[in-house]
């Protein structure tokens, strides 16, 4: 009895051990996949207005008659944030509440302006439709064409200066908030950002 009390609890051990080393290669692996699997952030685009130059500045008309300057120099130091959609895009449609969140969480130093092209009544519904009346909303295909937009939804970051921080397409609240993160770490994106410390890391290891 007691000797296959004891054998069972060496065999448990065993296990115990074993399981123990599994645990601890899968955790090692995971970190491994952790470092080369880049952050989410919006897709960098090589056409149009690069980042880190000047923005294409662009006087432009809201749908609510207001005249806006694109890219002005600005003294209140706040950033702008270009948003590129349109009416029949469903990727647009399911990131707007996003959005809006988001101009609400950081109005304080940003300002999000709504950009597209096409006929006036149609974006006018879309904006009572959609509750868009709190934003900026423009029709300009020359903004477009500016910025290089050529899939949608597309936005730019614009600093207060009238500099291009970042810009990407972007299809979520996830790719909006790197374009703002990218601003902060002085970078054109997020995968620019990641790119660089990867090198980092591997001078650093060499």
């Amino acid at each position: 009895m007691n000797e296959a009390l004891l054998i069972s609890n060496i065999v448990l051990w065993v296990v115990v051990a074993v399981m123990g080393f599994v645990i601890l290669a899968l955790v090692r692996q995971v970190g491994v996949l952790v470092e080369r699997v880049a952050p989410a952030g919006a897709l960098a685009v090589q056409e149009g207005a690069k980042v880190g130059e000047a923005a294409p500045r662009l006087t432009v008309d809201t749908l609510g008659g207001k005249r806006i300057e694109i890219a002005a120099a600005r003294s209140d130091e706040r950033a702008t944030l270009l948003f590129f959609l349109s009416p029949d895009c469903p990727v647009c449609d399911s990131i707007l509440p996003a959005l809006q969140s988001l101009a609400r969480h950081e109005a304080e130093r940003l300002d999000v302006v709504l950009a597209s092209d096409g006929a006036r009544g149609d974006h006018e519904a879309f904006v009572q439709q959609k509750g868009l009346e709190a934003l900026p909303y423009v029709l300009s295909t020359e903004l477009g064409i500016a910025y290089g937009v050529s899939k949608l939804p597309f936005a730019a970051l614009i600093d207060h200066e009238g500099t291009l921080r970042a810009r990407g397409l972007v299809n979520s609240r996830e790719h909006l908030e790197s374009l703002l993160e990218a601003m902060a770490l002085g970078v054109g994106s997020i995968q620019e950002w990641a790119e660089r410390e990867t090198r980092i890391q591997l001078r650093t290891d060499h």
